[in-house]
């Protein structure tokens, strides 16, 4: 299970850590899309974000329940108490990012509705609400600012339990 801020390197390093584990990716976020049929974006100006919510929360509920590879949680769904409780029983690796590379890697997505109008001034709110949720939900930190993917997966790959990405050991 990844979490991690917008630009920390969930859908990149998810992928690089499922090739090395010969297991499958699910992006939170690609799979939301799928099954609303449309951009992210568009749910969001569509639908609204309360919609969006709910259809993150059903899609990471049942990765959790039924996914056996690795799994990128989209950045806010952590927010979510019913995910939070789901995600105690996982072993979770926070991708932590400092501000100035997130702000590089994001840019001016117009894809990343949360960050409209002023994308800087929101990102750093969004990181500042959300890193205390993403320290408190991880099993281990490990920093992407300035690490290539392969990188990134060196360093979480040991801390992984003897099942890969699935539940945590009790």
């Amino acid at each position: 299970m990844l979490i991690g801020s917008p630009g920390s390197g969930k859908s990149t390093v998810g992928e690089a850590l499922a090739r090395r584990l010969g297991a499958d990716l699910l992006c939170t976020d690609t799979e939301i899309e799928k099954l609303a049929g449309k951009p992210i974006g568009d749910i969001f100006i569509e639908d609204g974000e309360e919609h969006f919510r709910a259809l993150e929360r059903e899609v990471v509920s049942e990765g959790l329940r039924s996914w056996s590879g690795v799994i990128a949680v989209g950045g806010g769904a952590v927010l979510d108490e019913d995910t939070q409780k789901d995600l105690a029983d996982h072993h979770v690796v926070y991708l932590h990012v400092e501000f100035g590379e997130a702000a590089k890697r994001v840019g001016m997505d117009v894809a990343r509705p949360l960050l409209a109008g002023n994308p800087r001034t929101r990102l750093r709110q969004l990181l500042n609400e959300r890193l205390p949720v993403y320290e408190r939900l991880a099993t281990v930190t490990v920093e992407t600012t300035g690490y290539h993917p392969e990188e990134i997966v060196d360093a979480i790959v040991p801390s992984l339990p003897e099942r890969g990405m699935g539940k945590a050991q009790q």
